[in-house]
């Protein structure tokens, strides 16, 4: 009896195999690909906070083109191959994507004509009709009103000699009468410009922006736009400035502007 209460007690415990899946490197790959979706929800998030509305417009733009690039586009000698720039084949060459002006009338509503000329100006999807320095003092919108181009004076490059147009004025005018040509909507030219520092008895800013604002009337026939095609001609002096300070040359400007649902005006 003595010797089996001396006997030793031996436990063995059962090894239970299997679960050791958690082990394996399939979980970090999933988590991974947690953390880079995260990761760039949260920059999309901070983007979308940072950025203001017209650069996430100029972004989509980049991405998604709303003027395609046609395929068709060839070479030749010259960069124009001898052609005008309001010709509809130098028009595909230049951005238009295939697009002439007389399809766009037929096949798409009035707002993707005026978004292909507005991208034909700007160089959207293709080159600019305008060179670097051109650009420059250029921009385009769409409004409700219409399709706006605005030429802008810079401190170092007026457009204006009080109310001469300089060269770099008529460059402008000339660089965009052929897209301008290749639509049928009735015209309206704006004029703005900057306050003047010191207040006079008689303000200035009435008298030049009108007179400025024939003066743009008067160069349309010259770049090939008939003079029939303006419903309008508006100096506003400084009544409407752009940049915050109103006596910032940057509120020297002029707005031609191809006004929608126009009908075509006689000629």
């Amino acid at each position: 009896m003595s010797g089996d209460n001396e006997r030793p007690i031996i436990i063995k415990r059962k090894k239970v195999s299997g679960g050791d899946g958690h082990h394996g490197g399939a979980w970090k790959v999933a988590y991974a690909d947690f953390v880079t979706a995260m990761m760039a929800f949260f920059m999309l998030m901070w983007l979308l906070n940072a950025t203001t509305e017209k650069q996430r417009q100029g972004l989509a733009d980049y991405f998604s083109p709303t003027v395609s690039v046609s395929l068709a586009s060839g070479g030749g000698d010259g960069s124009l191959s001898g052609q005008s720039l309001s010709a509809d084949s130098t028009m595909v060459q230049l951005g238009r994507g295939g697009i002439t002006p007389s399809e766009v009338h037929g096949t798409t509503t009035e707002e993707a004509t005026l978004e292909a000329v507005a991208a034909a100006v700007m160089g959207k999807g293709g080159e600019s009709l305008l060179d670097e320095e051109e650009l420059r003092h250029v921009a385009v919108r769409l409004t409700d009103e219409g399709l706006v181009i605005e030429f802008f004076a810079l401190p170092d490059s007026p457009l204006f000699d009080e109310s001469q147009p300089q060269p770099l004025l008529e460059e402008l005018l000339s660089s965009v009468a052929g897209e301008i040509r290749s639509l049928p909507n009735a015209l309206a030219i704006e004029v703005h410009t900057a306050a003047e520092p010191v207040v006079t008895a008689i303000p200035t800013g009435w008298p030049r922006s009108t007179s400025r604002a024939n003066a743009v009337r008067r160069l349309l026939p010259g770049a090939g736009v008939a003079d029939a095609r303006l419903a309008r001609v508006t100096g506003h002096a400084d009544r409407r400035p752009f940049a915050n300070d109103p006596t910032s040359v940057r509120n020297n400007r002029v707005e031609i502007i191809v006004l929608r649902n126009s009908t075509p005006p006689l000629q």
